[in-house]
C-alpha cells in the first residue's frame, strides 16, 4: 500500500472552507489515483472524491459535489481537497487513500481500505 502524508484539517463555521492535502511517499502523484474517504462517529465509511491519475477525470460522492474540488499539483507531488460551503455534517475524520482498483470502481463500492492518521475536520457554529 502506497504510504501518504495528509496535512490540513481543523475547526471552522458552516459555510466555511478547508484544504486537505496528500502527499504519496516515494511514488509521484501523477500517476496514482488518489482520494479522500471519510468516517463521522455512528456513520458508515463514506467515499468523498477520487482523482484518476494522469488526466483521467474526478469522482465526488454526492453529499460533496459541487461542494468541493480535488486536483493536484504535479510540481509538489500533492493531490488536495478544497472543501467549500462546508455544512456541519461534513464533520467527521478525513482519510487520503491510493486505491489499487481504479477511481470508479474505489468510489461506487464500500471498501475504502485502510486509512493513515486521518484528518480531522470539524464544522460548529
Amino acid at each position: 500500500q502506497v504510504q501518504l502524508v495528509e496535512s490540513g484539517g481543523g475547526l471552522v463555521q458552516p459555510g466555511g472552507s478547508l484544504t486537505l492535502s496528500c502527499t504519496p511517499s516515494g511514488f509521484t502523484a501523477e500517476y496514482l489515483d488518489i482520494g479522500w474517504f471519510r468516517q463521522a462517529p455512528g456513520k458508515e465509511r463514506e467515499g468523498v472524491s477520487c482523482l484518476t491519475h494522469r488526466t483521467g477525470p474526478a469522482y465526488y460522492g454526492d453529499s460533496v459535489k459541487g461542494r468541493f474540488n480535488i486536483y493536484r499539483n504535479n510540481a509538489e507531488n500533492t493531490v488536495y481537497l478544497q472543501m467549500n460551503r462546508l455544512k456541519e455534517e461534513d464533520t467527521g475524520t478525513y482519510y487520503c487513500y491510493a486505491p489499487l482498483s481504479s477511481c470508479s470502481t474505489w468510489m461506487s463500492g464500500s471498501n475504502f481500505g485502510s486509512g493513515g492518521q486521518g484528518s480531522q475536520v470539524t464544522v460548529r457554529a
